[in-house]
């Protein structure tokens, strides 16, 4: 069964999606959200793609942004508003049930920043190359990106360390909760030829897992 398959399990039953990623990704996740809103500011505009049960949204919305939460799952936003509301932070997020193929719709310039954790391991590279070009279009110049995502190590000996980490990580997980990713390659290369200017890249000590930071140098004409 593919890693997609299993994640689109997951997917289906939403309460179980928290305690698999946190196996998946052996505890690393929080850290990781946590630098991944250090930049956000008072009164930014953010737009959290995939945004699954708040994890991420919530982080920012402590910070004062104002954000716009994306997911294609009802059962996850529905988590997602009710964790929200519970942290008194109902006026500062909207939740959206909708895909990246209707970021379309999103105005020139919009957001201040968006984000995206464990995203991107969900989408074609059709569908990631869209979304990174829209992502550009719809961020003010100065605009950052910010993205977490299981990454595929670079090297044949890094390669075989992961697997070997990952396969008794990924049976444990799917026994639990029914939940894994599929790990992107290439990012920084894609980002940058989106038209982002890449300015840190922090990898997990086996390369496995990814903190990228882009800026918006333009706009676009």
């Amino acid at each position: 069964m593919s890693t997609y398959i299993l994640m689109k399990i997951l997917e289906s039953a939403p309460s179980r999606y928290d305690r698999g990623i946190g196996i998946l990704t052996l505890g690393a996740l929080d850290g990781s959200y946590d630098r991944m809103v250090s930049p956000i500011q008072q009164g930014d505009r953010v737009l959290d793609i995939g945004c699954g049960t708040g994890a991420l949204t919530i982080r920012a919305a402590r910070k004062g942004a104002s954000l716009v939460g994306i997911d294609v799952n009802p059962g996850m936003l529905d988590i997602a508003k009710k964790r929200t509301e519970e942290s008194g932070l109902g006026d500062r997020v909207t939740y959206r049930e909708m895909g990246v193929a209707e970021l379309g719709s999103e105005p020139d310039g919009g957001y201040d920043a968006i984000m995206s954790g464990l995203c991107f391991s969900e989408l074609s590279e059709d569908e990631l190359g869209f979304v990174l070009n829209e992502a550009r279009r719809i961020l003010r110049p100065g605009g950052r990106l910010l993205v977490a995502d299981e990454m595929k190590p670079e090297g044949i000996i890094m390669r075989t360390l992961h697997l070997l980490v990952r396969i008794p990580l990924v049976v444990i997980t799917y026994l639990l909760t029914q939940t894994t990713t599929r790990a992107v390659s290439g990012l920084p290369d894609k980002v940058r030829e989106a038209g982002f200017v890449v300015t840190s890249v922090k990898h997990s000590r086996l390369g496995s897992f990814m903190e990228l930071s882009a800026q918006n140098p333009s706009r676009q004409t």
